[in-house]
């Protein structure tokens, strides 16, 4: 029978990877429907109304299936890790009882008005309800990430004995909640999600563009979203290589296996793919390697700040217990790949757009709609190279993931829901994907548009004269 630890851990990751893909939706479309509801109060323009009237309902969607899926992550620190929930409580459980009676209640009161309210209020009222329930939004994901970073850098709490068994105990809760993590991991992940969105966005609006249903309501949204991605994608790599040096200072193991990095060594270089002599050994970074796509210096330079010289300390001389360093290499590396095509496919709009040639360019209107998933699945590497990159540690260098894993779970207990949550996330995932592309099809504006002075797509108007 399946190691209770093992499948706790996948059922726990099963889970978390379906679920964020619902506030990452609902986190980065509330920028924008706060900005829509304010264009369409301000010039009363009809477009506005429309992508308010849109877009909000597939806010609306995200966040009921979000709401499902995340009540019962938090279900699972009982189920699953109660030796966890036991010993850091009094630490982990108040954020997230914060973030249900704060955010989640500010979020759900306002959405009730925002999404019925529009013909029943001023616009003064409408508007505040806008900016709550984008507020509410992202003060959710402010607690939950207040509580996941202070398990990867622990602060403001002592470890006492109570009934023979150590649990933390929370003596200083600014320095616990405002640890040297939270900042980073905040910022990244909300213009993630706002990156993610606008990409999605882009590439739906593509693809009516591709297909010749564009109208106005297509080609503002995709010229909204494309500002919005050259603003966001070139932002998430400035703030990811600063966000890398903290990791590198607070963290040198998951920095370690990030870079494969297993001896101690200085001027070292980024490894952008790593071919094996044998592939079998694909996913060992380790293996001897038939051919590597490096960058000199730039591992050190990312860990330092600046220094090419400067050492980074390997895996070997920091634990003997390691985390899947195959895994989050792998991870860190697609991630930022991705991360570089986005800025390319931002800048390539960009031209075009300036060109006045946006609506026409059918190979870019293809990489948009190619790449309107992928914001998306870049946040989930970027998840599991925070996650899996801390381990063996459930809370960083106090408590290992296998000690806080429920005592009395046996492996058959585990091996079954561990299944179940599989088959109902997996279907619940399958509905959202319908729902939302059924809205797409039947509820969006699919009229032809009027011709626009900065873009005729060769129109040619003929001369009275």
């Amino acid at each position: 029978m399946i190691d209770p630890v093992i499948a706790s851990r996948l059922q726990f990751a099963v889970t978390t990877i379906v679920h964020i893909i619902f506030p990452v939706m609902s986190m980065g479309l509330a920028p924008f429907l706060i900005y829509f509801t304010w264009k369409e109060i301000r010039t009363e323009e009809q477009v506005y109304r429309q992508l308010r009237e849109f877009w909000t309902k597939l806010f609306a969607v995200s966040f009921v299936v979000g709401t499902v899926t995340g009540i019962v992550l938090e279900f699972e620190f009982g189920t699953n890790f109660a030796a966890f929930s036991t010993a850091a409580g009094e630490l982990f459980g108040g954020p997230l009882a914060v973030e249900g009676m704060m955010a989640f209640m500010l979020e759900a009161t306002f959405l009730g008005i925002f999404v019925f309210g529009r013909e029943r209020v001023t616009d003064r009222l409408y508007m505040l309800s806008s900016v709550l329930v984008g507020l509410g939004t992202w003060l959710s994901a402010l607690w939950i990430l207040i509580a996941n970073s202070w398990m990867q850098t622990p602060r403001g709490f002592e470890t006492v004995m109570e009934s023979g068994q150590p649990v933390v105990m929370l003596v200083d809760p600014i320095a616990a909640y405002a640890n040297p993590r939270f900042p980073w991991m905040y910022v990244h992940m909300q213009n993630a999600a706002v990156l993610s969105v606008a990409l999605f966005m882009a590439g739906v609006a593509a693809y009516f563009v591709w297909m010749n249903r564009d109208t106005e309501f297509w080609r503002k949204t995709m010229k909204i979203a494309l500002a919005v991605l050259l603003i966001s994608a070139p932002f998430q790599a400035i703030h990811g290589d600063a966000y890398g040096r903290h990791v590198a200072d607070t963290q040198p193991q998951k920095f370690a296996a990030m870079e494969a990095q297993y001896d101690t060594e200085s001027s070292v270089g980024l490894k952008l793919l790593a071919f094996p002599t044998s592939f079998s050994d694909i996913t060992d970074p380790r293996a001897e390697n038939l051919y590597v796509v490096e960058l000199p210096f730039v591992a050190s330079i990312l860990a330092s700040g600046g220094d090419p010289g400067a050492s980074i300390t390997g895996l070997n001389d920091i634990s003997t217990e390691n985390p899947p360093v195959a895994i989050v290499f792998w991870a860190f590396r697609a991630m930022v790949g991705l991360g570089m095509w986005f800025i390319l496919l931002a800048f390539w709009g960009g031209v075009r757009w300036y060109q006045g040639r946006l609506f026409d360019d059918d190979l870019l209107a293809k990489a948009l709609v190619a790449s309107s998933l992928l914001g998306i699945f870049t946040v989930e590497l970027g998840w599991i190279v925070t996650e899996v990159g801390r381990q063996p540690w459930v809370i960083q260098g106090v408590m290992k993931t296998s000690a806080g894993v429920s005592p009395g779970l046996t492996g058959a207990e585990a091996l079954t829901t561990l299944v179940g949550f599989v088959g109902v996330y997996s279907a619940l995932l399958v509905l959202y994907s319908y729902v939302v592309t059924r809205l797409i099809r039947e509820e969006a504006p699919t009229r032809p548009a009027t011709p626009t002075d900065d873009d005729t797509r060769g129109v040619t108007v003929p001369n009275d004269d």
